[in-house]
């Protein structure tokens, strides 16, 4: 399969450069897509110098609509656009490793989705994180599944692989969240048009530099969308499925 990671950023110099040349070193051959949301700190800039001698690594320079879940619609959009099949989503800040890229593209052959899990058959994988940020993070997932039945073990994980029937089939044009909310809400509409979504086992480390773009805004739009969902319009297609 034809594959591509898509990675958005804010404000990522620090880490921008190291994580290209990282993704570009494993053993399988995958395409990049950097959605920068008009960074002040110029890290589109620095993507663009790699895009130049480098045909993998493209650029995407977003000015409207900003927010993450935004930018991922693009990307995705983008890759569906130029034809590639399987499409991964990973944070530019080095927690999410680049080494376990080559295992979520294995489960990826025979699943329609996959998951990074960092909660994975009970084992807790998160290295560098405080014990209430660790907290929070296993009671959203629970407060997750509970509201909306998802029979995952890390529904808010943001490192994912999709085949592009999936993306296809969620409607990308009418996804409501701006925050990280995102990662819930497409999983749910994937897990609702009755696809196949496996979990592979990682290990999360905290950024390496820079600060988190997480706000009280985000939080409570996190909060509230497992019931939007829930009680929501959402109907998957007739056949989602190829």
């Amino acid at each position: 399969m034809r594959g591509i990671v898509v990675v958005p950023t804010y404000n990522e110099r620090d880490n921008i450069v190291q994580l290209i040349e990282a993704v570009m070193k494993i053993p399988i051959e995958l395409d990049m897509l950097i959605v920068d949301d008009n960074s002040p700190d110029c890290t589109a800039d620095l993507v663009e110098q790699i895009s130049l001698t480098n045909a993998r690594v493209h650029l995407m320079r977003r000015t409207g609509n900003r927010g993450f879940g935004p930018s991922y619609v693009d990307g995705f959009k983008w890759a569906l656009a130029k034809g590639y099949d399987a499409i991964f989503s990973m944070d530019a800040d080095f927690s999410h490793d680049p080494e376990s890229l080559p295992s979520l593209a294995k489960a990826l052959e025979e699943h329609d989705m996959v998951l990074g899990s960092r909660y994975f058959e009970g084992r807790v994988s998160v290295v560098n994180w405080p014990l209430f940020r660790l907290f929070l993070s296993v009671f959203a997932g629970r407060y997750v599944r509970l509201i909306t039945g998802l029979k995952v073990g890390d529904p808010t994980t943001g490192f994912r692989g999709f085949r592009r029937h999936v993306l296809e089939s969620i409607n990308l044009d009418t996804i409501k969240s701006n925050g990280y909310s995102f990662l819930v809400e497409t999983l749910y509409r994937a897990y609702k048009c009755g696809f196949d979504i496996a979990e592979v086992p990682i290990i999360f480390t905290e950024r390496r530099e820079g600060s988190s773009k997480m706000s009280r805004k985000i939080m409570f739009e996190a909060a509230l969308m497992p019931w939007r969902l829930r009680f929501g319009r959402f109907r998957p297609p007739k056949s989602c499925k190829p």
